[in-house]
Order: structure tokens, then sequence, then C-alpha cells
């Protein structure tokens, strides 16, 4: 409890799974990036900087033991690669993540997702190969959705170390909430609890990222950060509509 910014839910947590393999990968935008990606937040979230810079990431990960409390693991239905293309954002003082999109390999989850989360997912064809560091393809398949590519190769460089309060990968990962909306516009918060992150340095080579095309959202070049993950435990709480009256998170 003494790493987050404020207490974990009061009611019990209802979704149990573990993040595996995971790349932070960002690019920091100038100032028409981060006005692009402002103009397109619903209202009633705010765009979170650091040190008056907008934060772009794709994220790529192993979704493992995925199951509501109670419930053993489902076979085919609680492993599945995801992967996410997320901003920072804020709401009544709670700091959290935004999500323009959520690849999944698992069509079951990407309808639960969108039906009772109101999250941008997406199906998708994946390849990944955990051998020599992890080789990831990932190709968007969604009927009607805009196409999207990410194809890397990463890997972690260092041992594993905890990111310090204030520092910009604290920032980037620290993270105990997510902001969806539905389609009136109503903003809605994911409560999630987890240790903190076991970060290691990583690098990585991105050879397709067509993530950001869509959106009008430019992530050129090689990332500004990288850090890798090699497992987490979360739980996850449902999600609650946020009103203007929620007390501040600190």
């Amino acid at each position: 409890m003494t790493h987050r910014p404020w207490p974990t839910p009061a009611t019990p947590w209802v979704m149990r799974m573990t993040w595996r393999e995971l790349l932070f990968a960002h690019w920091s935008l100038g100032p028409a990036g981060t006005a692009r990606v402002r103009a397109m937040l619903p209202a009633g979230l705010e765009l979170d900087l650091f040190e008056g810079r907008c934060y772009i990431g794709a994220v790529p990960f192993l979704m493992e033991h995925v199951t509501p409390r109670l419930v053993p693991p489902v076979p085919l239905l609680h492993k599945f690669p995801e992967l996410n293309l997320r901003t920072y954002v804020t709401a009544t003082g709670k700091p959290g993540v935004w999500f323009f999109s959520l690849d999944a390999g698992q069509k079951l989850a990407v309808r639960v997702a969108r039906r009772f989360f109101h999250l941008p997912y997406f199906d998708a064809n994946f390849e990944v190969d955990l051998r020599n560091g992890v080789s990831y393809r990932a190709v968007r398949t969604h009927h009607g959705a805009a196409p999207a590519v990410f194809d890397a190769g990463y890997r972690p460089l260092s041992d594993v170390y905890w990111s310090a309060g204030g520092s910009l990968e604290s920032w980037l990962t620290d993270r105990y909430c997510l902001y969806s909306a539905d389609g009136a516009g109503a903003i809605f918060r994911g409560e999630i609890d987890h240790a903190p992150w076991p970060l290691q340095r990583a690098e990585a080579e991105i050879r397709v990222n067509t993530l950001g095309d869509w959106l009008g959202i430019p992530m050129p070049g090689e990332p500004e950060t990288l850090h890798f993950a090699k497992s987490l435990d979360v739980h996850a709480w449902l999600i609650q509509p946020v009103s203007s009256h929620d007390p501040q998170a600190c």
C-alpha cells in the first residue's frame, strides 16, 4: 500500500491477471502532436504532462492467468498477447492511463472489454517468439477498424530496479487506474493494484510501427525511453463513473 498514491478500493477486486514480457516504449511529442492528443480526449479528462511534455506509449506484452475472482483460469481463454497505445491523463486529481487502442489475440476478451469496460479493444493476429529476447509482431484484423502494425524485437539490459518517486520512469509506469468513455461521452475509471514495477533497462528494434497513423499521432524514429518488465501480477476492479465531486487523490 505504501507505494500507491491512494488507497485500494474498499470493494473486492473482480479480475486477476499476470502481465509478462512487457515493454514500455515511449515517445515525447512536440506542440503539434500534443495538441492533437489533447483534442482527442473526451471532456472531463485532462492531458497529463511531465515537465511540460506529452508522452505516447506503445506497450506490447503477454496476458496470462486472466480470470474473474474465485474462478480458475479457463483453458484457451486466460492467455493471449496484447498491445496498447496509450497516453496519460488526470480526472478529479487522479492520474491514470488513457488508451487509444488495445489490440488483443483473444476474440472473447476483445468483446467483453468493449462491452463492459468501454475500452477500444481490437482483434489482431500476433507472432511472438521468446527465444533470444522477445520478437513481437501484431497486425490488426478487426472488422471495420483502421489498419495498424507493430513489429519489434526487444530485450532487457540491466538488473531489476524500482523507479524513484518523481522520476520520468515512475511517472510513466506507476499508474493505478485507467480511464474510458462510453458512446455518450461519460467517463469511467477502472482501479488496478499491483506491486511496484520490477523494471529493467531495455533495448528494442522497432521494425514497423503504424499504431498512431490512423489517429494522426506522430511516433517517429526510435523511442525516447525503453523499459522492460518480466512479470507482474495485477488485480482489477469494475469500472465506475467519474463524478466531478470525486475526492482528490492526494
